[in-house]
């Protein structure tokens, strides 16, 4: 059974950081790129950020760029992503997703407020 359990979201102020977290199981984690997919009330889901298998390449989305880090544990079965410097444009409930199998977790909230 494929789970992707996300955590780490939270209630953070303006110019805060944050590391959200992936647990991967039931799959061959490591054989498969990895992505964040965000959506913010009232929006669709916008992409975040995707690494390979080895996080030897990352991208980005233009507006998270130099912002956010997205890595790996290969052998912990994780994904991670740093989010800084922080706004209210960030706020959205932040999906872990394998775009290939369409996988995809159940999300965690973040909130950027003062």
């Amino acid at each position: 059974q494929v789970q992707l359990v996300e955590s780490g979201g939270g209630l953070v102020q303006p110019g805060g950081s944050l590391r959200l977290s992936c647990a991967a199981s039931g799959f061959t984690f490591s054989s498969y790129w990895m992505s964040w997919v965000r959506q913010a009330p009232g929006k669709g889901l916008e992409w975040v950020a995707s690494i390979n298998t080895g996080s030897s390449r990352t991208y980005y989305g233009d507006s998270v760029k130099g912002r956010f880090t997205i890595s790996r544990d290969n052998a912990k079965n994780t994904l991670y992503l740093r989010l800084s410097t922080l706004t209210s444009s960030d706020t959205a409930v932040y999906y872990c997703t394998n775009f290939q199998n369409d996988f995809w977790g159940q999300g965690t909230q973040v909130t950027v407020s003062s």
